[in-house]
């Protein structure tokens, strides 16, 4: 395993996304693991090195952060992991069950944290932005949550350059906690990042850590096959178009001519981009975990390079909502 600074931390170059484990019978994802079928996948990513894991509160209605708490306890050392959850989406059915108000934030850093059964986090993200609540209040809030000791770092995930931008000056005008990373679609399929986002993160300083790096899972099977997941998954039935076949046949046609697998040659393309901190990558099947881990020493030529990327076409904005 390699190992690359998130600010002050040292994480893995893969992250591992606990998105794939949670009770399938509770919140939007009937796909996910349970815990017995989890904890498996979760020390074998522990024991090929892997010290970064990826949760959010509203992953399985919170039983993804009980299942990531457990088996961390029981297969790491809390000192030695990065461990980082989310805060945004809806937890309640009251009126402030959701958002980033500061009522919200402190209700749910200490929700999170009993379910992940420690007393503090290690990256407190902001699962997306709330245009609905004053951005400084948002911002306070969780440089008290940071002051208080709940959380070391704080991050951001998808939205606009330029909110994360008035974000990131609205913390040094105040002297607040400032973000150091931001969690944000980008894969082969999906580059629109690089238009404003990524930019701003290198000129930054911000970490990287890009979420759906394999798209679902598109870029590592033909672009119409099925799974579980494709067949329940409405979110992700948003994000991808027709003319993106062209680019997962290309991805087939590196893998096959060098021999390793479609995901090897799709993460390859996402780390040889030096903004990129470590992508976060979900584990269902042993061939996940060995196809990230492999990644890490697969270099793509300039030429593979130039064809994976001839196909791509503008898209929409997707993945912010």
């Amino acid at each position: 395993m390699r190992y690359t600074k998130l600010a002050g931390m040292d994480v893995s170059e893969i992250c591992l996304g606990m998105m794939s484990y949670g009770d399938p019978s509770l919140g939007n994802h009937p796909w996910s693991l349970p815990e017995e079928e989890s904890r498996p996948f979760i020390k074998a990513a522990i024991d090929a090195g892997i010290n970064f894991f990826d949760t959010a509160n509203v992953y399985s209605a919170g039983s993804s952060e009980e299942i990531t708490g457990r088996a961390l306890k029981d297969f790491a050392r809390r000192d030695e992991i990065v461990l980082a959850t989310k805060v945004h989406g809806r937890m309640g059915r009251g009126a402030n069950g959701a958002g980033l108000s500061r009522k919200a934030i402190f209700a749910e850093i200490d929700a999170s944290l009993q379910r992940l059964g420690t007393d503090y986090v290690d990256l407190y993200q902001i699962h997306r932005f709330d245009g609905t609540v004053p951005l400084e209040e948002t911002l306070e809030a969780l440089h008290d949550v940071v002051k208080s000791g709940k959380a070391r770092y704080i991050g951001a995930s998808s939205m606009y350059a330029w909110q994360f931008a008035k974000a990131l000056f609205t913390q040094k005008q105040n002297g607040w906690t400032r973000f150091v990373s931001m969690q944000n679609h980008y894969n082969l399929l999906y580059r629109e990042e690089e238009r404003e986002m990524l930019p701003l993160c290198a000129d930054q300083g911000i970490a990287v850590i890009p979420w759906s790096p394999l798209a679902r899972g598109r870029l590592t099977r033909d672009w119409d096959a099925t799974t579980a997941r494709t067949e329940t998954d409405e979110f992700g039935s948003t994000l991808y178009v027709e003319s993106d076949r062209a680019i997962v046949e290309q991805v087939a046609s590196v893998a096959a001519a060098r021999g390793v697998s479609r995901a090897q040659v799709a993460l390859a393309w996402l780390l040889r981009n030096p903004v990129v901190t470590a992508p976060i990558v979900g584990v269902t099947k042993p061939h996940h975990l060995d196809d990230a881990v492999a990644a890490l020493d697969f270099e793509l030529t300039d030429d593979e390079v130039g064809l994976l990327e001839s196909a791509y076409e503008p898209h929409r904005i997707a993945g912010h909502a």
